[in-house]
């Protein structure tokens, strides 16, 4: 979504480094690649002009010009505005303190408010709560079909009392639906509401109707990322025609420039609650300003990753593996590694966990070109093995190979790659698990050192004296050793060199045959 004003903003911050101080050429340059790289973001113009001034302002201040790293403080500042006009802060929601909280959604058709409805109830579901879906669009054609389909993939229940399709009291079903959810002991109550292609006086109207009737603790707005600049106006309207407690944002994970979600919250004043960002049913969660601007500036964004992490991982087959690479726990084997292969594929799209990570952003296009089928193709391969060959792969020998090879649908080439992989694969992590670092990265400690044949060839030690392996003779003999150096160094202030005879140096001058006027200072 915001590949391009990532690379923008990415390359304006590479003129700043290396410069130890900022001039005002600098900052206005900076400012002005800025403001470019927002505007082709399809940001606002009045967010614009006030993220370029507040940043242009601080860059001028005192925080930057006493900085070590000026180019580090801006980027700092950016960060930093970016999450202001984000919103700030995390917004989450409120509960009714009594009877089942009421949720209703509104927005535009085509935003994805039913899809997300059942996203937010089984969001919900996972914190514990007991959510109950309301069907109240009954103008569009099979929404209320799609509401009990949905609701069926994320095990809510779905109130749905008019077939729709232009039948029904949508004002009513609202209404039924509180008395319902009291019955059946719901606590929490989602009203999926109809949207039209444009914003209406009977939209609203019916909108503000639903509202007056069910009286809910939260009103969204379901609005799709990537309709740029009119998601503004409509968010706008829908402030002033029904009002709304909080934003959701859609489709975030589409190719459009995304500008509507640095602008919506800047010139609402409302916060973006929750985003969802894929087709699956668990591509939905809390909006967090501060990450989204991290992901912004390629900083990555760890804390979703590892929230993400502790959801899908079973602990306790990370620590078994874990006792295995560290050496406690057996050998770390091919099911071992298809394990945790099935594990990393609860998180999602190979691609989409690794573009979390700080820095992916140059590897951008690698990552959209990788195939996800690719490790669909690993575990073929570990599959077609044998308990005895997935347990020790050093028994995989030619005719083995052929045989998996044809098994799972691959060449041979395939499986040594995989098998090599794995063996080299399983000596890093061993490596890094017993606190040795990475092998074959010099510079570090613990880790590997120069390539064979071109290390320095090391000088011989010559043999020391042996010392005795009783303790008692060893003092004896330290002890001896410590006298003779202390004679030396009486007779011979610099020490006598080993094997060296006394020299007297009166009779060395005189065999010398000197002059009597320069032997005299010899002696």
């Amino acid at each position: 979504m915001f590949a391009t004003l990532s690379d923008r903003l990415a390359d304006t911050f590479k003129n700043l480094r290396g410069k130890g101080r900022l001039s005002e050429a600098d900052i206005d340059a900076t400012a002005r690649e800025i403001r470019i790289a927002l505007l082709e973001a399809d940001v606002a113009l009045p967010v614009v002009k006030e993220f370029v001034a507040a940043v242009k302002d601080r860059a001028r201040g005192e925080e930057v010009s006493q900085a070590l790293n000026p180019a580090q403080q801006i980027v700092k500042i950016v960060n930093e505005e970016l999450v202001a006009i984000l919103g700030g802060e995390t917004r989450r929601l409120r509960y009714a303190k009594t009877g089942p909280t009421v949720i209703m959604l509104a927005g535009l058709q085509g935003a994805g408010k039913t899809t997300l409805a059942a996203k937010l109830a089984l969001w919900l579901k996972e914190q514990g709560k007991t959510p109950l879906l309301v069907a109240c669009d009954l103008q569009r054609p099979n929404a209320v079909k799609q509401l009990q389909v949905n609701g069926e993939r994320v095990g809510v229940p779905v109130f749905a009392p008019e077939p729709g399709n232009g039948v029904g009291d949508p004002v009513s079903v609202a209404r039924a639906s509180i008395e319902e959810a009291k019955r059946r002991l719901h606590d929490v109550v989602i009203v999926d509401t109809a949207g039209r292609l444009g914003v209406d006086a009977e939209l609203m109207q019916q909108a503000s109707d639903i509202r007056d009737a069910v009286q809910p603790d939260e009103v969204l707005f379901v609005v799709d990322a990537m309709i740029g600049q009119d998601a503004v106006s409509t968010a706008q309207a829908f402030l002033d025609g029904v009002g709304y407690d909080g934003v959701v944002l859609t489709k975030l994970d589409g190719d459009a420039r995304g500008g509507a979600a640095l602008s919506i919250a800047s010139i609402t004043g409302k916060p973006v609650m929750f985003a969802s960002n894929g087709e699956k049913m668990t591509d939905f969660d809390l909006f967090h300003p501060d990450r989204m601007a991290s992901r912004i500036l390629d900083m990555g964004d760890v804390m979703t990753l590892i929230e993400q992490a502790e959801k899908a991982f079973d602990s306790e087959q990370a620590m078994k593996a874990a006792a295995k690479l560290s050496g406690q726990g057996g050998e770390f084997t091919l099911d071992d590694f298809l394990e945790q292969m099935q594990q990393v594929r609860k998180l999602g799209s190979m691609s989409k966990i690794m573009g979390m990570l700080p820095g992916m952003g140059q590897f951008r296009e690698q990552l959209e070109n990788f195939d996800e089928r690719e490790i669909d193709r690993i575990q073929a391969i570990i599959q077609s093995m044998t308990p005895a060959e997935r347990a020790n792969p050093k028994i995989i020998d030619g005719s083995r190979r052929a045989r998996i090879a044809k098994g799972s649908g691959r060449q041979v080439s395939d499986v040594n790659q995989l098998v090599d992989r794995f063996f080299e694969a399983r000596k890093m992590m061993m490596q890094m698990a017993r606190g040795g670092g990475i092998p074959g990265m010099p510079g570090m400690p613990g880790l590997g050192g120069p390539k064979k044949g071109k290390a320095k060839p090391q000088p011989k030690k010559g043999k020391g004296a042996k010392r005795s392996g009783n303790p008692a003779k060893a003092a004896q003999q330290a002890a001896a050793e410590k006298e003779k150096a202390a004679a030396a160094g009486a007779a011979n202030p610099f020490g006598t060199p080993a094997g060296a005879e006394d020299v007297d140096y009166e009779q060395a001058a005189a065999a010398l045959n000197l002059p009597k006027d320069f032997s005299k200072f010899l002696k």
